[in-house]
């Protein structure tokens, strides 16, 4: 019997809030153990939380960028539960009216688009983190109350590289629409992962088993891979799976049985008495949905069909959005965009990373702190983009040669002068006068008798050579195409 994987996952998001959920604390990475706390996120007695508003927003934003519909009622549940890391012994979250329903997330997947929907995306608080040493363990409360959004998909992957590429997108529409920096080294990112296998054709689902908190997506990745093929294996020889919850082992690339079902918690959610529902306005709404940008995907097929991009290039402005910016802001301007891009790609941004290379070399020679190094960015390039379409201009209309190209764009990058004066000021216009190409050609010619009678004798190849002595001879500026036709002539006629 064939088998098939049914995947749905939880995905956990740290929202770009400067604050806590509740409360005035910062939310900050990094600092000591227990000092960005309070008695709202200690959970003392007495004290009363009040909603963070832009968690809110952003919570909404993310609704319009996947998609979905943002609640026009929405409210906060009490999760109950003991654990060491949760120090109200509940946590704040949302259970049947939550902020956001529905929506979908597109994204490229073998050699198609792929659309996996969501069910909803509600808010939540974090809690501390666990520590375990030698001899004792701590708790960290400094991520207690940060705001967290958690996107739930439908059961729709259907393969560990499904899943793989659908976190990422939705990683890339989260850090496009400025929802979370999406950090995966600082924990902003985390998920679950359920999973049941059931005989393909079939509709009813098969035990559920869930992997917790799986904090890097080549992790999730690896351990459906290896999930996938041990449920299969339980099935074929007869067994039964239950549902439960697992734990990935990393280093031994396995996956590990927590509890079963029959240990699973009941938490008993009931509606948090000291939070009102959230209902926003109309007013408030269009506010949000006015700041919804454009998806990365969207944003890529875009470049492609209306610059007629490469894949490759489309895809390095979805990933590098202010270069993409950069790049448009050009290409509005010029009659060919894809010499724009070239520009942009293989000059622009390999001129910016030597330049900050330098720079951060030189400034911690100094003793300056990495945070404080001073960086070169588009904004501080010393020319306008107008000179970009300029120097595209000139290479299209034979005025210089690639080569002269690259000279003029060194000296743009350094000083911001106008390509047409940087052409005159160096001397490296092209020649195309026929008189002075064909003394040069007539040089070479007499110069090189060997290769000149290898082209004769129908080495193609030859005249290659003889090209390149012509463009040595004047020193870059000579006309390629215009000396490649004069030497065959030259030479075929004598």
């Amino acid at each position: 019997m064939e088998y098939e994987a049914v995947i749905g996952l939880e995905t956990h998001v740290q929202l770009k809030t400067k604050s806590k959920m509740w409360c005035g604390c910062a939310n900050a990475f990094g600092s000591p153990p227990n000092t960005n706390v309070c008695p709202v996120c200690l959970g003392m007695p007495g004290v009363l939380p009040v909603a963070n508003e832009e968690a809110l927003r952003l919570t909404a934003l993310t609704g319009c960028l996947l998609n979905g519909t943002v609640a026009r009622y929405a409210k906060f549940d009490r999760k109950n539960y003991f654990y060491p890391d949760a120090s109200k012994n509940y946590q704040i979250t949302q259970f049947d009216k939550p902020s956001t329903l529905g929506g979908f997330v597109d994204f490229e997947f073998q050699g198609g688009i792929a659309r996996v929907c969501i069910t909803r995306a509600h808010l939540e608080e974090d809690v501390g983190k666990n520590s375990h040493f030698d001899r004792h363990s701590g708790v960290d409360f400094n991520r207690a109350g940060v705001p967290l959004l958690e996107i739930v998909s439908e059961p729709e992957i259907t393969s560990a590289d499904m899943a793989y590429e659908y976190l990422n997108a939705l990683k890339e529409i989260l850090i496009y629409g400025g929802i979370s920096d999406c950090d995966m080294e600082k924990g902003m990112v985390r998920c679950d992962v359920n999973i049941s296998v059931r005989p393909k054709g079939t509709k009813e689902l098969g035990a559920k088993i869930e992997i917790k908190n799986m904090n890097t997506f080549s992790g999730a990745r690896k351990a459906l891979e290896y999930e996938i093929p041990r449920q299969i294996e339980v099935l074929t020889k007869g067994g039964k799976l239950v549902q439960s919850t697992r734990r990935w082992d990393d280093v031994a690339g396995i996956t590990e049985e927590m509890r079963t079902k029959e240990d699973a918690h009941d938490y008993r959610y009931f509606p948090e008495p000291d939070l009102m529902p959230f209902a926003p306005s109309d007013a408030w709404l269009e506010a949000v949905r006015a700041q919804v940008v454009e998806l990365p995907l969207v944003r890529k097929q875009r470049f492609m069909r209306d610059y007629q991009l490469p894949v490759a290039d489309g895809e390095t402005f979805k990933n590098d959005v202010l270069l993409g910016n950069y790049f448009e802001t050009v290409a509005k301007q010029s009659s060919n965009p894809k010499a724009v891009a070239n520009w942009v790609i293989n000059n622009l941004r390999a001129k910016l990373t030597e330049t900050n290379d330098r720079e951060v070399a030189e400034q911690g020679a100094l003793g300056i702190e990495a945070a404080d190094m001073k960086r070169t960015t588009l904004a501080d390039l010393k020319f306008q983009p107008a000179a970009l379409v300029e120097l595209v201009g000139l290479v299209e209309s034979k005025a210089i040669s690639s080569s002269a190209a690259q000279q003029v764009f060194a000296e743009m990058f350094e000083t911001g002068k106008a390509p047409a004066a940087i052409v005159q000021e160096k001397g490296l216009a092209q020649v195309s006068d026929t008189g002075a190409l064909e003394k040069f050609c007539d040089e070479v010619i007499a110069a090189n008798p060997g290769p000149a009678a290898d082209f004769k004798a129908g080495k193609v190849a030859a005249l290659n050579f003889l090209k390149g002595q012509v463009m040595k001879v004047s020193k870059g500026k000579a006309n390629p195409g215009v000396v490649g036709e004069m030497l065959e002539q030259k030479l075929r006629g004598s």
